[in-house]
């Protein structure tokens, strides 16, 4: 219980990041942790970024992370993972869905998607787990858990059972999509393994 922790939760909308910062929120309260969490929903309804952000330890006060403080940053979209560069220290740990989403001005010519942005962590000393999200999401049956993929692959690089956070899915999802999701999680622990 003397852990404490800081994980970042970035990317765009409608990616279902507040899905995924609830069900670990919910799996580190049922590990016995105090848990603080805040959101901020931006231009989310137009694609603009979203993040959340959640600290959990013995006793934890604020649910801000301070710049260079991140444990982890699971970033739901590759150049999501480089703008919160701030947060991360050497040693952090960023699960990274390779799906690239296109800004309007990438998409309408204006601008480039930039290149190597994998690099640019790892060249920090950061760690980084790239995940195929949507295509593992695809694989079992539902492009819309790519978000509950990515809970799974971080959940193995946190002091959780996979089992708590197994039953905070099952807590905080609609039982027709229930198996579904707890497959999507698997799939995505099984990446960081």
């Amino acid at each position: 219980m003397e852990t404490t922790g800081n994980i970042l939760f970035s990317g765009v909308g409608g990616q279902g990041i507040l899905l995924a910062s609830e069900i670990t929120a919910l799996g580190l309260l049922g590990a016995g942790f105090d848990v603080k969490k805040s959101e901020v929903h931006g231009m989310a309804q137009r694609g603009g970024s979203v993040t959340a952000q959640l600290r959990y330890g013995k006793k934890v006060y604020s649910p801000l992370i301070e710049p260079g403080c991140a444990d982890i940053q699971v970033a739901f979209e590759m150049m999501e993972a480089v703008r919160y560069l701030p947060y991360l220290h050497k040693g952090s740990k960023v699960v990274v869905n390779t799906q690239r989403i296109l800004p309007p001005a990438v998409a309408t010519g204006k601008a480039v998607y930039p290149e190597g942005l994998v690099e640019q962590l790892t060249e920090r000393g950061i760690e980084v787990v790239p995940v195929d999200a949507f295509d593992i999401a695809l694989s079992v049956g539902e492009v819309r858990t790519a978000n509950v993929v990515l809970v799974g692959a971080m959940a193995a690089f946190m002091p959780v059972d996979g089992a708590i956070f197994e039953e905070a899915i099952r807590t905080r999802v609609p039982e027709r999509f229930l198996e579904v999701n707890l497959k999507a999680y698997r799939a995505g622990r099984d990446q960081s393994k």
